[in-house]
């Protein structure tokens, strides 16, 4: 038995060293992309998939999501070379257009099809209407932000101004939910997971979807400067056919298979609650069926910058659309 044994122990020691060098081989050959990410969240689930189901690696990618909070960040990022490709709201790619660079930043693929902010509530509301927010204060987020850009359009459109609420933008991104748990506002946009967190501790009730409200938009898009996506398209193809895999993963599979499919990157929730959050994204229709950004919806983010007087004119949608 001793003759036997060292031999099988080198033989097991030789296959497994084998595996490893081809298994670093095979991650030496895939081409490095980083992505600054705007936030993590849920809303952003055909991403995770797309990672987590090997799409990427199948497009001979290795990409590396680094998060960046704030869609000004994201594009610093971008234009310095610190990262390839930007994902935050395409009205960031407006904002440096308009600001004179050379080099400006081009969206070449969509994911999120409208606002992923959900309207919490800190009393319930049964059949919630835009006019209930009248005398209210509303915390909508930072000035010049989307989902506070997106709600005041909502209520423009209902036949209200700001001006008959406190509508406040006064908080940054990340300061929304500490100031309504604190015990400002009787009404907060925020993302999930935050939203069902939220509803979750007691602290309110979600009652609408500003992305509903809102209309269909290019909200979170892929982007990035227009001198590496001539030189790179080869790879920005295929990011772009590994994320359409994953928005056709998630338009034709349950909630509850797209929360475990995700569950590593939000370990913090639970699978029950993932489920419920995947849901409510799913219930608003809240991801394009591809990467194609229309004309009509880039114009309609147009539409509600200028709204909020944050833009003076439209830029041409081919100047920052390229669906490669």
């Amino acid at each position: 038995m001793k003759r036997l044994f060292i031999p099988i122990v080198l033989i097991i020691i030789i296959i497994s060293t084998a595996i490893l060098i081809k298994r670093k081989d095979e991650n030496n050959s895939l081409k490095k992309i980083k992505v600054a990410e705007v936030t993590h969240s849920i809303f952003y689930a055909p991403q995770y998939l797309a990672d987590s189901l090997g799409y990427f690696k199948d497009e001979g990618l290795d990409v590396e999501f680094i998060l960046t909070p704030g869609a000004d960040k994201v594009t610093a990022a971008v234009l310095s070379g610190d990262v390839d490709i930007g994902f935050c709201g395409s009205e960031a790619t407006i904002y440096v257009y308009k600001n004179g660079e050379k080099d400006y930043l081009v969206n070449f693929a969509g994911l999120t099809k409208r606002d992923g902010s959900f309207l919490v509530a800190r009393d319930k509301i049964k059949n919630f209407k835009v006019s209930d927010l009248k005398g209210k204060h509303v915390i909508a987020g930072r000035i010049a932000g989307m989902p506070a850009m997106t709600l005041e359009y909502a209520i423009n459109k209902n036949g209200l101004k700001t001006s008959d609420m406190n509508f406040d933008t006064s908080y940054d991104f990340s300061a929304t939910t500490g100031a309504f748990i604190g015990g400002n506002g009787d009404f907060v946009a925020l993302f999930e997971p935050t939203a069902t967190t939220l509803v979750k501790q007691g602290y309110g009730h979600i009652v609408a979807s500003v992305g509903k409200l809102g209309g269909t938009v290019p909200y979170t898009a892929y982007n990035a400067k227009k001198s590496y996506i001539d030189k790179h398209l080869k790879e920005l193809k295929g990011f772009k056919k590994a994320i359409n895999k994953a928005l056709d993963y998630v338009h034709n599979n349950s909630a509850h298979d797209v929360a475990l499919k995700i569950s590593s990157y939000f370990p913090d929730s639970s699978i029950n609650d993932l489920e419920k959050m995947v849901q409510n994204y799913m219930d608003i229709d809240a991801w394009y069926d591809t990467t194609y950004i229309e004309k009509i919806d880039f114009e309609h983010i147009e539409e509600i910058i200028k709204n909020a007087k944050e833009l003076d004119s439209f830029v041409d949608y081919n100047k920052l659309v390229k669906n490669i």
